[in-house]
C-alpha cells in the first residue's frame, strides 16, 4: 500500500479477505491482466457472465484511470470466502482528486474523455470507495459479491 498523506485502505478494510493477486500497472497491457484476473477468478465461482463483464469493465476502467492519471500505480486482487465477495484496491502515487463527487459526475473529464469511467465503475459494483488528497494520490476500492 503506499505511504500517502490520506488514509489508505488497509488490513482493517480489507477484513478477512484473502490477497489472491498484485499487478503493478505500468502499461495498458497491465490493466488488461488485472481485468483478466478478476474475470478469471469469478469465472472460477460460477459468477453469471452479465456479472462478470460489469465487474471486469469497472476494474478496467479504474486500472486505466492509474495509467493515464498517474502514469501507473498497484492493482490488488481480494477474495472473503465467507462473504463471498471480491474485493479489488486500485491505488497510485499522482495528483489526487481535488473534488470526487464531481468526478464522479457523469460528463465531468480532466483526460478529454467521455467522462463517464468512475461513476461508471461506481455503478458496476457492489462496493466503492475512493480515498484521496489532492498531490498524494488515489485509492479505489471496489467489490463485487459472487
Amino acid at each position: 500500500m503506499p505511504s500517502t498523506s490520506y488514509a489508505a485502505f488497509d488490513a482493517k478494510d480489507i477484513g478477512s479477505a484473502t490477497l489472491l493477486s498484485q499487478i503493478k500497472l505500468r502499461g495498458s497491457g497491465d490493466a488488461v491482466t488485472a481485468r483478466q484476473a478478476v474475470a478469471r477468478y469469478m469465472k472460477e465461482q460460477g459468477a453469471s457472465a452479465l456479472k462478470i463483464t460489469r465487474f471486469a469493465t469497472a476494474v478496467s476502467e479504474i486500472a486505466r484511470n492509474a495509467l493515464v492519471h498517474a502514469g501507473g500505480g498497484e492493482f490488488s486482487i481480494y477474495v472473503d470466502r465467507n462473504r463471498r465477495r471480491l474485493c479489488v484496491v486500485c491505488w497510485d502515487k499522482g495528483p489526487g482528486i481535488a473534488d470526487v463527487p464531481q468526478a464522479l459526475t457523469d460528463g465531468f473529464t480532466t483526460a478529454g474523455g467521455l467522462g463517464r469511467g468512475l461513476g461508471g465503475a461506481q455503478r458496476l459494483s457492489t462496493r466503492f470507495e475512493i480515498r484521496t488528497a489532492p498531490g498524494a494520490g488515489t485509492s479505489v476500492m471496489m467489490g463485487v459479491d459472487l
